[in-house]
């Protein structure tokens, strides 16, 4: 008399047959042991997702219930300031080969302009500030690499700090 199991096992179904040893002894699987992939389950065949939806569970992290704090802020921000940079580099280069003028020309040209002062120191700051919110945001990251600033007092506190650096610096750099 053979006895049949089955289980789930990593999300397959397998049969187990075990047949009675010799001479009244228990149950044994040494030889006699059919392993039998079976077909899943109609209930079984969902994915990830649906499974998800039946119980009611969110998507995770999803936008809609992620805070979005200080310190996500700052991180995207240094993402986008380092585009930023990388976009006035590229302006720069290429603008030097394909251009048929010096870079004191086209100053020349923006002072002609007759701009006003809080117009033009705006426009200085706006060109200023991804720079100087990189550095400040990279001095930053460098003090993390030493493992010193990573309570989240202190991450908060340096974010803060950061950005009241950036300001700073940009104000002066536009004021030039």
């Amino acid at each position: 008399m053979a006895l049949h199991l089955t289980r789930a096992i990593c999300g397959r179904s397998l049969a187990l047959q075990l047949t009675p040893g010799r001479l009244g002894s228990p149950l044994i699987a040494s030889r006699s042991v059919v392993l039998k992939s079976m077909p899943p389950k109609a209930d079984e065949i969902q994915n990830h997702d649906e499974k998800n939806a039946k119980i009611g569970r969110p998507l995770s992290p999803h936008i809609t219930i992620y805070d979005f704090g200080i310190t996500g802020t700052l991180s995207i921000t240094h993402r986008i300031t380092g585009m930023a940079l990388a976009g006035y580099m590229a302006a720069l280069g290429i603008g030097a080969l394909v251009c048929p003028h010096d870079f004191s020309y086209y100053i020349d040209v923006v002072e002609s302009w007759k701009l006003s002062a809080p117009t033009l120191m705006a426009g200085k700051f706006i060109l200023a500030y991804p720079f100087t919110y990189h550095l400040a945001n990279g001095m930053r990251h460098l003090l993390w690499d030493t493992g010193k600033g990573l309570k989240i007092k202190e991450v908060y506190s340096t974010g803060y700090a950061m950005l009241a650096v950036s300001v700073t610096l940009a104000a002066i750099l536009a004021a030039m």
